[in-house]
């Protein structure tokens, strides 16, 4: 029988936890969660687990400063004991769940967040799902550099289903000169394409029919790239205003980095749409060229220097 972690939910309980492994050099791998555990965060773990043999810790806490106040916090899905099998399975060492209070002393709320200190994510939080949903990005960055001054990781894994938090929290670690491997690991899907995601539960069956849209269009300009990125921004947008049950926030074509996208070379598509009430987010990598242009949509592309498309 796989052994069980060691629940800590206070910073002095993580601490006592940890320090024995930092003082006989051990490295630790740490994969913060919001909880409601499903596979796509198993792998996470699973590729911690393989980046050290020290100890391994998970934080599950449902972070308020990251959702705004007319989005879904309460309804966010809370299963801790459910999530404690999972760490189990997987071999975590130590899961760190505190209450709201141990990361927010004095209480949450967002009058108080603004007169404390937070992390200032910069420009590239303000594109995307920071365009959609201003102010996320800093709770993520906050809460995220509070994780890692309790843990103190030598590496973390994050998911690059998030892909846009990924990059951002691997800019803050450079430049706040943290010293932590940040590694991004692949996204995990559902046999049908979905992408793995706590909020694929409350979808229903045409719901989740419909959410295959999503990941339709992102292979289309996958298929599309070597044709430029008119092309792929084309083939996705073809399969995207197909489905009438979505509601599209964004379609996005950038580089690696999120900036603009290269005529050649390594990029991005990501997309972010609404099925009834659920916000759904999903990417993949590209690989864009100047090919000869497609003939189904020679004449029909967006300019190059269309990028992303927003729903009015």
């Amino acid at each position: 029988m796989t052994a069980a972690p060691v629940l800590a939910s206070t910073r002095e309980e993580l601490s006592a936890l940890l320090d024995g492994a930092r003082r006989s050099g051990g490295r630790v791998a740490f994969v913060p969660t919001m909880g409601a555990l499903h596979e796509g965060h198993a792998s996470l773990m699973r590729a911690a687990r393989a980046a050290t043999d020290g100890p391994l810790v998970v934080s599950i806490f449902v972070n308020p400063m990251q959702f705004a106040p007319t989005e879904d916090l309460d309804r966010y899905p809370r299963t801790l004991d459910a999530d404690l099998e999972v760490c189990a399975a997987e071999g975590v060492d130590v899961v760190f769940a505190p209450g709201v209070e141990e990361m927010y002393p004095g209480g949450f709320s967002h009058d108080s967040v603004r007169d404390g200190v937070t992390v200032a994510p910069g420009s590239v939080a303000t594109i995307l799902d920071g365009a959609s949903r201003p102010g996320h990005f800093d709770g993520v960055l906050t809460v995220v550099a509070k994780l890692f001054g309790l843990v103190r990781p030598d590496v973390a894994v994050f998911g690059q289903k998030d892909y846009q938090q990924l990059v951002l929290i691997r800019r803050m670690v450079r430049d706040l000169c943290l010293g932590i491997d940040v590694v991004g690991a692949e996204t995990v899907r559902e046999p049908d394409g979905l992408a793995l995601s706590s909020r694929n539960r409350y979808l229903d069956a045409d719901q989740r029919r419909t959410a295959l849209a999503l990941s339709r269009a992102l292979r289309a300009a996958q298929e599309r790239a070597a044709y430029g990125v008119p092309a792929a921004r084309w083939a996705a947008m073809a399969v995207l205003k197909a489905e009438p049950g979505l509601q599209l926030d964004y379609l996005a074509l950038t580089g690696p980095d999120l900036g603009e996208p290269p005529e050649t070379g390594e990029g991005r598509v990501l997309v972010a749409a609404r099925v009834g009430t659920t916000r759904l987010i999903d990417n993949v990598p590209v690989v864009f060229d100047r090919a000869t242009p497609d003939l189904m949509t020679a004449g029909t592309a967006p300019a190059a220097s269309t990028t992303s498309e927003r729903s009015s």
